[in-house]
């Protein structure tokens, strides 16, 4: 089993990193039940099967977009900010099959490597009214979390 990386600044978790590598049986999941988006796990043997079902209608109010990220292929650097003054925090090198669910504060990608990368959010789109753009940590400022990229 290869660990899940919680980012975490002023006791707020901004992300949940699920490393490609990560094993485990049965099903897990990392995030809070109030989150919006939620990252789950599952391990099950040939033969298990989950019951056939449907979602009943459940009326949420979504307050911030969360967002899930699978790098298909390629290596990514992502940038984390603290939320409200979007002071830059740390990074993460994402790796092909690594997922990433960005809960809070600011990100930033940088393409390491040529990359695909799957993005999963909620909608409705909002387009630019959905987010704020500022200017990214310069590159000679970069301190990695973990492990180096």
């Amino acid at each position: 089993m290869t660990a899940t990386d919680a980012i975490v600044f002023d006791n707020q978790l901004l992300a949940v990193i699920l490393p490609a590598g990560f094993s485990e049986e049965g099903i897990r999941f990392f995030t809070p039940d109030s989150f919006s988006q939620q990252l789950g796990y599952m391990k099950r043997p040939v033969g298990y099967s989950v019951a056939p079902h449907d979602h009943n209608p459940v009326t949420r109010t979504i307050e911030w977009t969360q967002e899930v990220l699978f790098i298909k292929s390629g290596r990514v650097r992502l940038d984390f900010y603290a939320p409200a003054t979007r002071e830059y925090l740390e990074s993460r090198v994402l790796n092909t099959g690594d997922v990433a669910l960005l809960a809070h504060g600011g990100h930033g990608l940088v393409m390491l490597e040529e990359s695909e990368i799957i993005e999963v959010k909620q909608g409705p789109y909002a387009g630019e009214a959905d987010k704020a753009r500022f200017n990214p940590v310069d590159g000679a400022n970069i301190v990695y979390g973990r492990e180096k990229g």
